[in-house]
């Protein structure tokens, strides 16, 4: 077994190091808020009192992190005590550009790094079924897999450094798009007059047809159980929607690539923030959309 330093322990973090704990490796773990740390003792992880003690005897380290410049920060102090070596997998969602200057900084460093963001949610978290979206070498790769199998359902490697949140930052623009989409729809038909499960039996077997209907669909009582059934209370926040669209919109910016549809659904995601959004769920927004009506965006 092994001995893994994870740098994160907020909602998602504190599952994912748990899994990593019941399957059998010493996990250590660190937070810089004090309740994180309680919480992680209460669920058996070991605590540290810094990142560097944390990582000095580690095999392999998890980050999971708010943003870019606080992963940078954090893998500078990770670089100055870890071993010549060690696998880290940044599982944090953050921009591009980032992503593949901390691959570069640990790379030089002699440690095998991966970024590996996921998708699922908290519940995927909890119940270790998380997809990782993988960027970085094949050897860090190959070394890094077993692990993220105990955290993950799906595993994909997706190319070289950055490659992880390239995957994860595209397929959430969609994800975005296609939730406004589903949304227009379903008050568009309710103000025609067209119930809501005719519509939703019409789309979910037609060409309208996606995840965003058919899964998660963001009207109450209509298809699989989803947020909209309990409130919107958040799956996946729409605060973390708006967060990966105007990552999104940064790497569109960067690589010079026109994407309107993803630049809007950022717009519309941002007024649903700032309006009463916050706190709820990503396909709450259709809430939004039904006060919004008549206006032209």
């Amino acid at each position: 077994m092994s001995t893994i330093a994870f740098i994160g322990l907020g909602n998602m973090g504190l599952p994912m190091a748990s899994n990593l704990e019941k399957a059998g490796h010493s996990v250590i773990g660190f937070d810089t808020v004090a309740e994180a740390m309680e919480k992680a003792g209460d669920a058996g992880i070991e605590g540290a009192s810094s990142i560097g003690e944390a990582v000095k005897d580690a095999d392999v380290i998890v980050t999971m992190l708010p943003n870019g410049s606080i992963v940078l920060k954090v893998f500078e102090e990770i670089i100055a005590a870890a071993k010549s070596g060690t696998v880290i997998i940044d599982s944090s969602t953050i921009d591009v550009a980032s992503a593949k200057i901390a691959h570069e900084m640990a790379s030089k460093a002699g440690l095998l790094p991966i970024d590996a963001p996921v998708s699922g949610g908290v519940g995927g978290a909890q119940g270790g079924t998380l997809t990782f979206m993988c960027g970085g070498s094949d050897e860090a790769f190959a070394k890094a897999k077993p692990y993220l199998e105990i955290m993950g359902g799906k595993i994909v490697h997706c190319g070289e450094g950055g490659a992880g949140q390239a995957a994860k930052i595209c397929n959430n623009m969609l994800l975005g798009i296609s939730m406004i989409g589903t949304c227009e729809a379903f008050a568009l038909a309710e103000k025609l007059g067209l119930s809501q499960q005719a519509a939703f039996d019409v789309i979910s077997t037609s060409s309208g047809s996606c995840w965003s209907v058919n899964t998660y669909c963001p009207v109450p009582g209509i298809g699989p159980k989803s947020p909209s059934d309990n409130g919107y209370k958040p799956g996946f926040a729409a605060d973390l929607m708006l967060k990966d669209l105007n990552l999104s919109q940064q790497a569109a910016a960067e690589a010079h690539q026109a994407t309107p549809m993803g630049a809007h659904a950022a717009s519309l995601y941002k007024r649903f923030v700032e309006e009463g959004g916050n706190g709820k769920d990503f396909s709450g927004i259709i809430e939004f959309l039904k006060t919004a009506a008549g206006e032209s965006e």
